[in-house]
């Protein structure tokens, strides 16, 4: 999964279509639906569903699995950050020079 494709998730949750995410996002709806379709082919269930619209309407909905695999994402992110974040200070301090 990619930045842009947690994103999407996210706004698909919020806004229950694909065409509303994508405008939330600044993406072409193209753009969108590529990336759902992507995300869909490389995990074994879907991660999104969607409806055509009709009497009640099209939209799009994350499946558990497209919740799980955003917060798994979304925390490896935040890890990610904290490490770095540790990594640049033990950098700082050691490229610091002395005060006279």
């Amino acid at each position: 999964m990619s930045e842009a494709g947690a994103d999407l998730l996210e706004q698909i949750s919020v806004c229950g279509s694909l065409s509303g995410a994508a405008r939330r996002l600044g993406f072409s709806y193209r753009r969108a639906w590529m990336l759902v379709d992507a995300m869909n082919r490389r995990w074994p269930a879907p991660l999104v569903t969607t409806a055509v619209g009709g009497e009640h309407g099209g939209g799009a909905r994350v499946t558990e699995l497209g919740e799980r695999a955003l917060r798994s994402f979304r925390d490896l992110q935040v890890q990610l950050e904290h490490l770095l974040g540790e990594a640049g200070e033990g950098f700082e301090r050691g490229t610091r020079t002395p005060s006279r």
